[in-house]
């Protein structure tokens, strides 16, 4: 059976994003990267459907121009936008949801979580937040976002999958890429992520002006 998938990305205010880098990039060079990993995230989602959720009118039109889906939520966190966003795509008919941070410089592999009747947690580098999770929506896995998240969801994927008498998988995947975030200047920093990252940041050693 076909199994119909869209893709969640929460994205809150570019503009504000990524105040932990306030130490080595400017607000500008904040709001560049962010809008840099987020346009990466909706392009490796090709060719499935991808739903933006937010609650900033500038968003929602970069999300518009990107070809993406917007859902505009009045909800203040980032559980409350999930859930939110999850239930409109169950409501557009999906059965299935991917749900992907927005600050993924490695995202190319993003596609590739979605599995049918099966429970996805893609955990950081350090098993601590949730970077990806994919799911039914029939068996709608709890937003519970924040730090620990991991052993959160996976809880709860447990619980579900028990829960569901042998039609719920689960699959913790280690994927080194999408373990990859970008919140912590000591990320900027990562090995991986030199040949990645945008040459025109000044964190980058590739960067001209620091040559």
């Amino acid at each position: 059976m076909d199994v119909e998938v869209a893709v969640l990305v929460p994205v809150k205010g570019l503009d504000t994003a990524k105040q932990r880098l306030g130490p080595v990039l400017t607000q500008h060079e904040r709001s560049r990267l962010a809008r840099w990993m987020a346009e990466g995230v909706l392009a490796a989602c090709h060719p499935l459907p991808v739903f933006v959720v937010c609650d900033d009118p500038l968003v929602a039109q970069w999300a518009t121009d990107s070809k993406a889906r917007v859902h505009l939520t009045s909800a203040t966190d980032l559980n409350g936008a999930v859930a939110d966003g999850a239930a409109a795509i169950s409501t557009a008919g999906f059965d299935h949801v991917v749900v992907a941070h927005a600050d993924l410089p490695l995202p190319k592999t993003l596609v590739d979580v979605a599995r049918p009747s099966t429970i996805t947690l893609v955990p950081d580098g350090a098993r601590n937040g949730t970077n990806v999770a994919s799911f039914p929506l029939m068996h709608r896995l709890p937003a519970m976002y924040g730090p620990g998240s991991f052993a959160r969801h996976l809880d709860a994927a447990l619980r579900i999958v028990n829960a569901s008498s042998g039609h719920v998988g689960l699959e913790v995947r280690a994927d080194p890429d999408l373990a990859l975030d970008v919140d912590t200047v000591d990320d900027l920093r990562h090995p991986r992520l030199r040949k990645v990252l945008p040459s025109w940041l000044p964190t980058n050693q590739d960067n001209p002006s620091i040559r």
